[in-house]
């Protein structure tokens, strides 16, 4: 026959395993800033680089049906050249819902297709959806892949700091641009990039992460947002994040996975 010392030493082990079991579930690391940042400011810098490519593409003159249409200026005798985006002090909304101030000032040694070319380009007082892009990106052309794709090297040293001001996030990155879509016609739209390599950078909260690219990121000149690939944010300490960017829609939407739990944003 069971004792009532017995039923009550039961009880409490049970409430112990209980409360054992409910502490190691509040421990989960559900975080996802480092990841959330990290796109946000892959997003940003890869669409400074887009708007160069199409400020170029036109020579200056952008189309009338661009609501937030820049003033391209072009620099040829200064050396290296110069191109000046600039898209004015007060927010302009384009066609794609995205919002942008500031100007982009671009360097370049030779032209784009040419091995060697060295462009880079730096945001001044710029701001995307309110958000202040700081920092520098510079692309080098390393000439064909053995496939017959050009290659560029990218490298991008920056910040991205809330329209508030409450909060900055570093990003670094180290890349290879390949161009495998696009390269024989007129038209800029059809251009598709694939990105491989690496990066680090620092979250809103202080902390550090390192970011390894598994599966290619693709990006297209006619769509203002990262549309498919897989990256790995691994912060100090912490488990990976990884973020999907999906299958190739231009929606701006990914999911973070962490420690088993997905999450699903829209880049604005």
């Amino acid at each position: 026959m069971i004792s009532k010392k017995h039923l009550a030493l039961a009880a409490c082990t049970m409430l112990l395993l209980a409360a054992c079991k409910k502490d190691k579930e509040e421990e989960l690391d559900l975080d996802y800033t480092a990841a959330s940042d990290n796109a946000r400011a892959e997003d940003a810098f890869s669409d400074m680089l887009t708007e160069v490519d199409k400020a170029v593409d036109a020579n200056g003159l952008r189309g009338m049906d661009d609501e937030c249409a820049p003033v391209v200026t072009f620099d040829t005798i200064a050396n290296p050249h110069t191109i000046t985006i600039n898209f004015g002090t007060v927010n302009c909304t384009a066609n794609n819902g995205r919002q942008r101030r500031g100007q982009i000032i671009v360097s370049y040694t030779g032209r784009y297709r040419d091995p060697g070319t060295v462009i880079t380009i730096t945001p001044q007082n710029y701001y995307v959806n309110d958000n202040h892009v700081e920092g520098t990106k510079t692309v080098t052309n390393l000439g064909e892949n053995s496939d017959g794709h050009l290659q560029f090297s990218v490298v991008v040293s920056g910040t991205l700091t809330a329209g508030n001001g409450s909060w900055t996030a570093s990003h670094q990155a180290n890349r290879t641009r390949t161009w495998i879509e696009g390269e024989d016609t007129q038209s800029i739209l059809d251009d598709v990039y694939l990105i491989t390599g690496g990066g680090a950078g620092v979250n809103r909260n202080g902390n550090a992460y390192t970011v390894n690219i598994i599966n290619a990121l693709r990006v297209k000149v006619g769509c203002p947002f990262i549309t498919a690939g897989t990256v790995e944010v691994v912060p100090a300490n912490k488990p990976t994040r990884t973020i999907d960017y999906g299958n190739g829609s231009c929606d701006g939407t990914i999911s973070i996975t962490v420690n088993g739990q997905t999450f699903t944003f829209t880049i604005g």
